[in-house]
């Protein structure tokens, strides 16, 4: 594949200008760069989602010009989005035939089909399974399976490791070096270095919407490709100086919820949590995606109704308190699903710099908004957290995933929170704004402020945390100390395996037969004990 002059433009911006890039056949091809470099505009170009206004597009040596995606996948490219597109209450094989039911019909021959291409490049997939019942690293290999099925003969993966555990990055790479094997090509897109670094035969470095250079993954460090994509050295969350302090910012005692299945069956999502973070405290939550942490989230900012459990902010009891008054009381979050719960796609810069803190200056006066003031401080928080946009007036969709958190970061940080909700909050964002947020995280430490941080980035929880919980199926079922333990080992405890550096939980009363060690299923299988 062989992309030329490739050139992109919005109003007010250039996206991508005059990019060149080669993939070989039976290659993984990465590309890097950072947030607004114009990764995903190129991405989109070459699935057939935007038209480039200059350059060409050649595919097996024949030039081509893709007006929407069916055009790309008829030309053997299929794509697997960051933000997963599948239906929770289908099936696998559902999802997977669902828009090309005349391939092999939705029976039999799909089924075999299915299973015939999960054999063949070690998914391990089920074609009866709901999706509503696999977590994240299953989800992803059905997406993967579901463009193998159209017939792609090249894979376009955006942050495909986002959201995985050590082990399953292994099994991923697994999977995409057998793709590789039998002569497909991968264009794989991460902010994570030193994967790119394991997986990758070729990396293209994009900068400011431009090609600025390749890299060979075995002569090049993390390092160098860092200072390649954003001119600094890869940056690192450790921080090990203590501004824990005795005085309580959030308790939560016998926190219980529970939830009920389509099919009338009532689950505990949460059983029995209970911790104190305080002042000048990070409190990280380890955990496989689907173990109760979005729960927990939503309990803590009042978006659930609690079955049992107190809940307490700086002294006072918040159980029964709106979500609303918690923030105004000095709650602050930074959502998991940034679409879903952190922004209005289709509203300006400066509405989305609102959300969440319409009753607060600078956003208001009395009872009046002030959008004057609100305009005027998202003009702050654009210049202090490198927002790349052409103006507040764009729509929060028009920016890269990346900008959004750092817009979603800034509006949280800009009110002098007590207790920070952090989930996943360097998600999707270069190393150079990573460390940007990570700094912000630890300055606002250091001036008090308590931080609940749930990660996936398991470098990230071990290196910002002062205290380390493991959360499996709806408990916290052990400690872990920060200063010891590793990633693999975190990695491990997260699904159900033993670690010497673990220990049963200080404060939730688990006893040891529900600990980790004894763990017999994933709840990632799904069933009752998910």
């Amino acid at each position: 594949m062989e992309l030329r002059g490739i050139t992109k433009r919005f109003p007010g911006v250039v996206a991508n200008h005059d990019i060149d890039i080669t993939v070989r056949r039976g290659t993984v091809h990465a590309l890097v760069g950072e947030n607004g470099a114009g990764k995903s505009t190129l991405m989109k170009i070459l699935y057939g989602m935007q038209k480039p206004d200059e350059g060409t597009i050649a595919v097996d040596g024949e030039q081509v010009s893709f007006h929407n995606p069916g055009d790309a996948i008829a030309r053997g490219i299929g794509m697997v989005h960051q933000h997963f597109m599948l239906a929770d209450y289908l099936t696998v094989l559902e999802n997977v035939v669902l828009g090309s039911e005349k391939l092999y019909g939705i029976g039999d021959r799909a089924r075999a089909r299915i299973k015939e291409i999960s054999d063949a490049y070690g998914l391990g997939v089920r074609p009866d399974v709901m999706v509503e019942d696999l977590g994240v690293a299953d989800r992803q290999r059905v997406e993967i399976l579901k463009v193998l099925y159209r017939g792609a003969r090249t894979l376009i993966l955006d942050e495909p490791t986002a959201v995985l555990v050590p082990q399953e990055v292994d099994a991923l790479f697994d999977n995409l070096r057998e793709l590789k094997a039998e002569g497909l090509t991968v264009i794989f897109i991460s902010h994570k270095l030193g994967e790119v670094l394991s997986v990758a035969d070729e990396i293209t470095v994009i900068r400011r919407g431009t090609t600025v250079g390749t890299a060979d993954p075995a002569n090049t460090t993390p390092k160098q490709l860092a200072e390649l994509m954003v001119g600094s050295e890869l940056p690192s969350p450790e921080t090990r100086e203590s501004t824990v302090t005795d005085t309580p910012m959030l308790t939560v005692d016998d926190l219980r919820l529970t939830a009920t299945d389509p099919d009338g069956v009532v689950r505990a999502v949460l059983d029995g949590i209970t911790f104190t973070i305080h002042k000048g405290e990070v409190l990280g939550i380890a955990g496989v995606e689907g173990n109760g942490q979005s729960e927990l989230v939503d309990a803590i900012m009042g978006m659930r109704h609690l079955d049992t459990g107190v809940l307490t902010l700086d002294g006072a009891d918040i159980s029964r308190t709106p979500t609303r008054k918690r923030r105004e009381d000095g709650m602050a979050v930074i959502p998991e699903d940034r679409h879903r719960h952190g922004l209005l796609l289709e509203a300006p810069l400066w509405e989305n710099r609102i959300l969440g803190h319409v009753t607060e200056r600078p956003n208001s006066k009395g009872a009046f908004l002030d959008l004057k003031a609100a305009r005027a401080d998202t003009e702050r928080i654009v210049r202090e957290y490198d927002v790349r946009t052409p103006g507040i007036e764009v729509t929060a969709a028009s920016l890269s995933g990346g900008n959004q958190q750092k817009l979603i970061v800034g509006r949280e940080m800009s009110h002098a929170p007590k207790l920070l909700i952090a989930a996943h909050p360097t998600r999707g964002v270069d190393v150079g704004a990573q460390a940007q947020i990570w700094d912000q995280i630890r300055e606002a430490r250091r001036e008090g402020l308590a931080v609940l941080l749930i990660s996936a980035d398991l470098d990230e929880l071990i290196g910002l945390s002062d205290t380390l919980r493991v959360m499996y199926r709806g408990r916290l079922v052990a400690d872990a100390d920060p200063a010891t333990i590793t990633p693999e080992e975190l990695g491990s405890a997260m699904t159900g395996a033993a670690s010497g550096h673990l220990e049963a939980p200080a404060e939730s009363g688990t006893d040891a037969e529900s600990g980790p060690d004894t763990a017999d299923t994933d709840p990632r299988d799904g069933g009752e004990d998910r």
